[in-house]
């Protein structure tokens, strides 16, 4: 998918991370200019989303909306699945992508674990006529005293931001929906007083605050494939977002998928690979994601600990990001056989 389809995406070149004094760590290249000026990417979800589904309808793919999953069986080396309307579709695989409540999870091995809560919310907005310090694209990551806080402005002066205010006890989906955008705007408004830096200012002119959502990770899933069907994305691995890697993970499991299946005779032998390709990555991601995420709402002695430790560990001069480059600097060689890859 070229450039061009990720519509209004912002060219994020750098990173920059932050404590709440206003004190600045360290700035670095957040990834490898890639030969034709591609450079690490920040994009909205539905932009995204809307990007995929075009190339996919592009391509002849049928795209069906409003269905729910509640079995599937195989019989003759056909997988017929069964939705919720009476509806059934068939074929020879059934690849799952259905996320953190995967229905298919469960289909494969009953005992599979569940979604684990991480003690953070996610919350954000967009805000306009804000002069924010730095050039546009700068993606600024900021531990403040009291709540994580990250944000990025765009060539047009739009400020994207986010933040993750701790909650101890998991919040149901009915106590979540049932806060108000100014509810939140009043509770980040007293989470970021005090702090030196333009979270304050960005809230206040946000018109709109996302309301809040659930952070989630997962422990190892031990089963990701049985007979034709597999699970894939979050449903097998989901990541805290302070991995960042989260969507990257999905399209590399749908890139490697595809590069098994194309190579590898057999389905069941195809997914075997694909899991072997996988498997240490994307659960290295998840634990890299967990320790990360541990960091945002520590507590009031733990963050005094968190930033003398930040302190010493982006310390001027110091280089911490070249043990990273697993993570950031990691490529699917779409031309490269599976086989030899996995072997």
């Amino acid at each position: 998918m070229g450039r061009s389809n990720l519509r209004g995406a912002i060219d994020t070149p750098r990173m920059a991370l932050e404590l709440g004094s206003g004190r600045r760590l360290i700035e670095f290249d957040s990834g490898p200019r890639l030969a034709d000026g591609t450079v690490c990417q920040t994009v909205r979800r539905g932009d995204l989303y809307g990007a995929l589904r075009d190339e996919a309808v592009r391509r002849g793919i049928r795209v069906a909306h409003g269905k729910r999953l509640v079995g599937a069986d195989t019989l003759l080396g056909v997988v017929v699945a069964r939705f919720a309307d009476g509806s059934s579709a068939a074929g020879e695989l059934l690849i799952d992508a259905d996320g953190l409540r995967s229905r298919v999870r469960t289909l494969i091995d009953p005992h599979a674990p569940e979604a684990r809560y991480a003690g953070l919310l996610n919350v954000g907005g967009y805000a306009r006529g804000v002069d924010v310090d730095g050039p546009p694209g700068t993606l600024h990551f900021v531990f403040g005293k009291r709540c994580f806080f990250g944000y990025v402005q765009g060539p047009s002066g739009e400020v994207w931001w986010f933040a993750n205010p701790g909650r101890a006890k998991e919040p149901t989906r009915a106590e979540l929906a049932a806060i108000t955008a100014d509810q939140w705007r009043a509770e980040l408004l007293e989470l970021f007083d005090g702090d030196a830096t333009p979270a304050a200012d960005l809230i206040r002119a946000t018109s709109t605050v996302f309301r809040g959502w659930n952070t989630y990770n997962f422990p190892p899933v031990p089963t990701w494939h049985r007979g034709r069907s597999i699970i894939i994305g979050d449903a097998a691995h989901a990541a805290s977002p302070a991995s960042g890697q989260g969507a990257s993970m999905a399209i590399e499991d749908a890139v490697v998928l595809a590069k098994c299946l194309r190579d590898v005779p057999g389905i069941e032998a195809a997914f075997g690979a694909y899991e072997a390709l996988r498997r240490e990555r994307v659960e290295r991601v998840v634990a890299h994601g967990k320790r990360n995420g541990n960091g945002k709402a520590p507590g009031p002695f733990g963050r005094v600990i968190r930033d003398l430790a930040l302190r010493v560990v982006f310390r001027p001069g110091s280089q911490p990001f070249g043990s990273m480059r697993w993570l950031f600097e990691h490529r699917v060689e779409w031309e490269t056989p599976a086989a030899a890859s996995a072997a």
